[in-house]
């Protein structure tokens, strides 16, 4: 799988989702703006439809549409409950104001914003305030949703944790933090100064946290972390679950931004970003995720 989106005017997707819905797959991304200026000018959602999740088509956009997105939209996180496909994405270019965003649709491709809107930014002194790329999993009677933010001199980029409740609206007023710091943060060389883009699942009531590793292109690849708690993590390993490619390969640049994808069968897949030209272009792959007793293993 090599997917990427050209109506930009250069192959570009970047920070997938995942679901099955209505007897399709729908892959939600970040797309950038257009290269000749048309409108809108600002950053946006893809969507695109496979049968098989190796070929892809797009079939439609989400466009920035509020004052508060009005410099762009993206890095989108999926959650479905009551047959509603729940859209959780962050605002772009604001600095230290990006926030969480929350939109609702019942058939994948149109959504209505949460009037709420932002629903989400940390508080407290261990962070500067932002929020960007929200992925969120049911954990006992919560919702739990992941982020990742950046210290007070935005330098250092890590991971938050906020909860609902499982039958709430996800409003604005729902959300309460969980830590009075960051729950992961970069420790690791491979890890540089950054932390980012948690993609979750539970097994066995265990939660997994696939993430980002360094900024990207320097190279970003991919780690693993395990929770009994959603709160306290332990890494699985100290060097990265996915790597970069080779220097003559596709994802040269870095293996990037996961997304953790459990299918109707229970196997479940790694969806990732990545490109061989330091960002010109971006580009999507998947690939299988098997597992034994002591966590997960890369397939095939």
């Amino acid at each position: 799988m090599r997917y990427a989106d050209s109506s930009r005017g250069r192959p570009f997707a970047k920070d997938p989702a995942v679901i099955w819905w209505q007897d399709r797959y729908l892959m939600y991304y970040s797309v950038p703006p257009y290269q000749d200026g048309r409108a809108p000018d600002g950053w946006a959602i893809g969507i695109a439809t496979s049968q098989d999740l190796t070929n892809w088509q797009p079939v439609g956009e989400i466009l920035p549409q509020h004052d508060y997105e009005q410099r762009g939209i993206c890095a989108p996180g999926v959650f479905i409950r009551d047959q509603q496909i729940h859209l959780f994405y962050q605002t772009y270019g604001n600095g230290r104001n990006d926030a969480i965003c929350h939109a609702v649709s019942e058939d994948g491709l149109h959504f209505t914003r949460n009037p709420t809107n932002p629903i989400f930014r940390p508080t407290g002194d261990w962070n500067c305030g932002r929020a960007i790329d929200a992925d969120v999993i049911a954990f006992g009677e919560h919702v739990l949703l992941y982020y990742a933010t950046r210290d007070p001199e935005m330098k250092v980029q890590m991971l938050g944790v906020a909860a609902a409740p499982l039958n709430s609206s996800f409003d604005r007023g729902d959300w309460a933090e969980w830590c009075d710091q960051s729950i992961l943060w970069p420790m690791l060389p491979w890890e540089q100064e950054c932390i980012e883009a948690p993609a979750l699942c539970v097994r066995n009531g265990v939660l997994y946290m696939f993430y980002a590793g360094a900024y990207n292109n320097c190279p970003q690849q991919v780690g693993v972390a395990r929770s009994h708690d959603g709160v306290a993590w332990q890494r699985l390993s100290t060097t990265p679950f996915l790597t970069n490619g080779a220097v003559d390969s596709w994802n040269a640049s870095e293996s990037g931004h996961p997304f953790l994808f459990t299918d109707r069968d229970q196997r479940t897949y790694l969806f990732f970003q990545g490109n061989n030209d330091q960002g010109a272009s971006w580009y999507l792959s998947k690939i299988e995720v098997v597992w034994d007793a002591d966590g997960p293993l890369l397939g095939n």
